[in-house]
């Protein structure tokens, strides 16, 4: 079975990424397509697989500006030649389900999430944007929703990395879709002994602004104890000029500085909605609690009273609230990998492989009552 993977863009390893990690383990023989590929910023497996680009690829200083090119992708996405392949899967959150794929090939989205910046987050990032761009935003968004929408019937069956997004789906492209979590390797992370933790608590994952760390930054600066912010993004100097003297942050760093901050924290603070959220589950895997906001996936990982709790309103206050009220929970380590162990990489492997027989079989059964 010839299969093709499309992605939007590989410019880092985040969540989408990892997600076509695994896709690829499932696929080894799978070819990629993709906007943007940036050699030097993906994992060597990904690396293995042939990978062809669209004409965004070549446009001036696309690995860094590849965002501002988001009204030529819908064409450049049509002009990917997909013929002979049997399976397409599409990986969205960016453009990517809007390929034509060919007649006789089943066409499966992985959907991570409509896209935010024309959906249900339009109005905060146009809210956050230059004034140019706040010019430009009403039109082609408006655009980009109508060919997004249309380009959803194109797709025989989506995939939902959580119910929050399954709502989505249902909500703008009017489709059903199965819920597959997303695959975290639990397996790397351990819980450590007790009296191997540190004094502090840990916030990481991309600092952008719809992820407010600048929450939490705050609630740590005003309740005084130590927080660890690790990974990049476009906050990161503000979150550096913000922070008190017990707040460190580290920017990016390598994944083993990653898992050890895990590992040796005394809490996860995870003050954004996500669509589903990989690392509050990382965080549990290496037994540890999560305090997050409850609104998104992570409602569907983080059990009140077992695995951490939440706060209802994205403020200060409610953060430096949860974060003392965590104290008068017991903390099982043990308990809470195991739970983390349920969204763990075979399980996705399991979920993901079983719908495409599914899909396949019935494909070959209407095909050949057609014959018939």
């Amino acid at each position: 079975m010839k299969v093709a993977i499309v992605h939007y863009w590989f410019v880092g390893m985040r969540g989408g990424e990892k997600v076509i990690e695994a896709l690829c383990e499932l696929y080894p023989q799978a070819d990629i397509f993709t906007h943007v590929f940036v050699l030097e910023a993906v994992s060597d497996r990904i690396r293995r697989h042939r990978v062809t680009t669209s004409f965004i690829n070549s446009l001036p200083r696309a690995s860094s500006m590849y965002k501002s090119y988001l009204p030529l992708m819908p064409l450049a996405l049509e002009h990917l030649d997909l013929s002979g392949y049997d399976l397409v899967i599409s990986s969205e959150s960016g453009p990517a389900k809007g390929i034509i794929p060919p007649p006789d090939a089943l066409h499966v989205c992985y959907c991570h999430t409509p896209m935010r910046y024309i959906w249900n987050m339009y109005h905060d990032y146009r809210n956050g944007a230059g004034r140019l761009t706040k010019l430009l935003m009403p039109p082609l968004a408006h655009y980009l929703r109508m060919w997004d929408v249309s380009t959803a019937s194109r797709v025989d069956s989506f995939i939902a990395n959580s119910a929050t997004v399954a709502d989505r789906v249902r909500r703008y492209y009017r489709r059903d879709s199965v819920v597959i979590h997303p695959p975290v390797d639990t397996a790397a992370f351990t819980p450590v002994p007790a009296s191997e933790l540190g004094d502090y608590y840990l916030m990481a994952g991309e600092l952008v602004a719809y992820k407010r760390p600048d929450l939490a930054v705050q609630a740590f600066n005003q309740i005084g104890r130590k927080l660890v912010v690790i990974g990049g993004g476009e906050m990161l100097n503000e979150l550096k000029r913000i922070a008190g003297p017990n707040v460190t942050v580290m920017g990016s760093q390598p994944f083993e500085v990653l898992r050890h901050h895990y590992m040796h924290c005394r809490a996860l603070i995870f003050p954004g909605e996500e669509d589903f959220g990989m690392v509050p589950v990382e965080a549990m895997a290496a037994g540890r609690p999560v305090i997050a906001f409850g609104k998104g996936g992570a409602t569907e990982t983080v059990v009140p009273g077992l695995s951490g709790l939440f706060f209802q309103a994205q403020e200060v206050e409610q953060i430096r609230s949860a974060i003392l009220q965590l104290d008068d929970i017991e903390i099982d380590p043990a308990k809470i990998s195991s739970h983390a162990a349920r969204f763990g990489k075979q399980a996705f492997f399991n979920g993901f492989r079983s719908h495409i027989d599914q899909l396949l079989a019935a494909k070959a059964e209407a095909s050949a009552r057609n014959r018939g």
